[in-house]
Formats: C-alpha cells, sequence, structure tokens
C-alpha cells in the first residue's frame, strides 16, 4: 500500500497570494496569516506574488491568470459579509464556485481563504481572532495540496519531499 500526503513545504514555489480590496481592513489580517504561513513553509519574498482586486468575485479569475502565467500556487482571501439584500449570496457563490472551478479545472492547488460571515464581528473572528487565521489555513492547504500533486506527479523540485 502506498500513503501520501502533502507537507508544509512549498521552499522554492512561486506563489500569488490574491487578496479582495473589499472589507480591506479585514483581508489585510487575512493576507498576514497567509504571508507568515507561506514563509514558515520555505517560501521567500522573492518567490510571493500578492496581487489586489477589488472584490471576492475577482478572486477566481485571478486565480487563473496566476496558473496560465507560472505560479504554483494561488491564495484567495476575501470577506463577504451579508447585509440587507441577496447580493451576499450572489457573490458568496460565485467566489467559492469560481475558485473551485480552477482548481478543478487546471488540477491547481488554491487555497480558499474567503470569509462568509453575518456580521463584521464574526468576520474579525475568523482573520486572526478567537476562531483563528482563514488566511493561515488557506495558505497551509494550498501548500500541503501543491506538495501532494509534485509526489503524485513524481516532480522532484526544492518543494517536493
Amino acid at each position: 500500500m502506498i500513503e501520501l500526503q502533502g507537507i508544509a513545504d512549498a521552499q522554492g514555489a512561486k506563489v500569488a497570494v490574491i487578496v479582495s480590496r473589499f472589507n480591506e481592513f479585514i483581508t489585510k489580517k487575512l493576507l498576514e496569516g497567509a504571508l507568515s504561513t507561506l514563509k514558515e513553509s520555505g517560501v521567500t519574498d522573492d518567490d510571493i506574488t500578492v496581487m489586489w482586486v477589488p472584490g471576492s468575485f475577482e478572486l477566481a479569475v485571478a486565480a487563473a491568470e496566476a496558473v496560465d502565467t507560472g505560479f504554483d500556487i494561488a491564495v484567495c482571501l476575501g470577506v463577504v459579509i451579508r447585509g440587507e439584500t441577496a447580493h451576499f449570496d450572489f457573490v458568496a457563490g460565485e467566489a467559492a464556485r469560481g475558485i473551485g472551478a480552477i482548481s478543478i479545472a487546471k488540477r491547481f492547488p488554491v487555497g480558499f481563504g474567503v470569509i462568509t460571515a453575518e456580521n463584521t464581528d464574526q468576520a474579525l473572528a475568523r482573520a486572526g481572532g478567537k476562531k483563528g487565521n482563514k488566511g493561515r489555513e488557506a495558505a497551509l492547504a494550498a501548500v500541503e495540496m501543491a506538495n501532494l500533486f509534485g509526489r503524485l506527479r513524481g516532480q522532484n523540485r526544492g518543494m517536493i519531499v
């Protein structure tokens, strides 16, 4: 029996961290968590590109561009807070669908760090507060998937153990 599992090693990987400007006071906290995790995983500052997009809806298309321009990993970070209209449902659903579609269609590791919350307090709790940091979690998941993909494909690069 062969058992494979990705590990938190992304040394040598080119990483795109894609961040929504909407709710930036929260997404900056997600970015801090993601960057910290990437550095702990062996990624250097020179191998990280932070891309700012208008909102969570635009995260998927930026991730698709990251795939097509040579990045090894993408981490998508955003916050969608419920308001008085159905806009929340459309944006949150399309962000999740789009990011998932890129990951599946391209067989590309994309970390999903989009917080969906009822209010600002819930979002802040998930952006470095008492509920953890979803940016950190998204970066770690993407790194582990990239490492696993490398193992499956038999690549012998710095980020593959």
